[in-house]
């Protein structure tokens, strides 16, 4: 398990933060000495910041199945000295939780101040607290749900078709120097659209032609629009930086996550959680994951921890605004923490 870490942990071992990102960060969640690198949430982490590492041990991991430090499917397997390719075992977010909370042990930690899980890793997060109950104090969901709902999974099963029907990702065993990069490139664009609001790009982009040199010569159906261009820049920024097959995992996990299942009911799974605090948040403009499921996860968690703090926030970004829109989650994760 690659993770990374910021301040601190205090003799008493009961400030620690886990963090859970979406579905393709790595652990570098912000800058460090010995990573001054942006990190993907950059300005939320840090001296002074809402989770501020002069108060918080923070640890950020890089979810099992990823190609980012944790093992994964594009892994070398020690029974065979090959890479695991397909051979992975199916995975699910329950796995991703565990491997954390075997990070979380090995640094001598038995209870989280708590975790915060963004997107997939809200889900990530909640199979965390459930599993491991006695573990946590607080949770806090940012754009996240107890399970998905038709649409996302439709979205991801088309992604994950589309990787898969590019002739270069040949059943998982492509040539790593040469990945199934148009599909990946068309999954990340549909990814992008669904991350984001048509109400942004009317205010970003309207009906403004691009500039863009990125069609071919005689292409009669070439990029016209500044939205095409963003859609192409954000794909080609992506494909190749991340192994197709753990994205067919990781997307396959954020499907087959219910948690309903640990217990049988979503009301029976509540009721095995142990904490003391939540927060939800959840954004008015975002199709991925709507904010009706994060009035149903604060619904749930308020029946077994009454210290429950549901946000709905106007940002018009989408799914991504948790990523792009910091002046409005900023104060909401400062007065939790506070």
């Amino acid at each position: 398990m690659a993770y990374e870490t910021w301040g601190e942990l205090n003799a008493a071992k009961d400030n620690a933060i886990l963090i859970f990102s979406g579905l393709s960060p790595s652990a570098h969640a912000a800058s460090s000495v010995e990573d001054p690198s942006a990190g993907w949430w950059e300005d939320m982490i840090g001296a002074g910041l809402p989770i501020d590492s002069k108060r918080f041990f923070v640890i950020s991991v890089n979810s099992l199945g990823s190609c980012l430090g944790s093992t994964g499917p594009a892994s070398i397997n020690p029974e065979n000295g090959k890479v695991y390719r397909l051979d992975f075992p199916v995975l699910t977010l329950e796995d991703v939780a565990d491997a954390a909370h075997a990070v979380v042990e090995s640094l001598g930690i038995d209870q989280l101040h708590t975790v915060v899980g963004c997107s997939m890793g809200g889900m990530s997060g909640l199979a965390y607290c459930v599993q491991h109950p006695q573990s946590v104090r607080a949770f806090v969901s940012v754009s996240s749900t107890t399970r998905a709902e038709p649409f996302s999974i439709a979205v991801r099963s088309l992604q994950r078709e589309l990787i898969r029907s590019d002739p270069k990702w040949r059943d998982g065993n492509y040539d790593a120097e040469d990945p199934p990069l148009v599909g990946q490139r068309l999954a990340r664009k549909l990814g992008m659209i669904s991350y984001r609001s048509a109400e942004e790009w009317v205010q970003r982009f309207g009906r403004e032609r691009s500039t863009s040199t990125l069609a071919s010569p005689g292409d009669r159906f070439q990029i016209e629009f500044s939205v095409e261009s963003y859609l192409e820049n954000s794909a080609q920024k992506f494909s190749g930086g991340f192994d197709p097959n753990c994205y067919l995992y990781l997307s396959h996990a954020s499907d087959l996550f219910d948690f309903a299942e640990h217990g049988g009911s979503l009301q029976a799974a509540f009721k095995r959680l142990e904490l003391e605090r939540a927060l939800v948040i959840g954004v008015r403009s975002d199709i991925l994951f709507p904010v009706h499921q994060q009035r149903d996860l604060a619904a749930g968690l308020r029946e077994v921890c009454p210290d429950t703090t549901l946000v709905e926030l106007d940002c018009s970004k989408g799914h991504d605004s948790f990523l792009v829109d910091m002046d409005a989650f900023r104060p909401v994760i400062c007065d939790f923490f506070r």
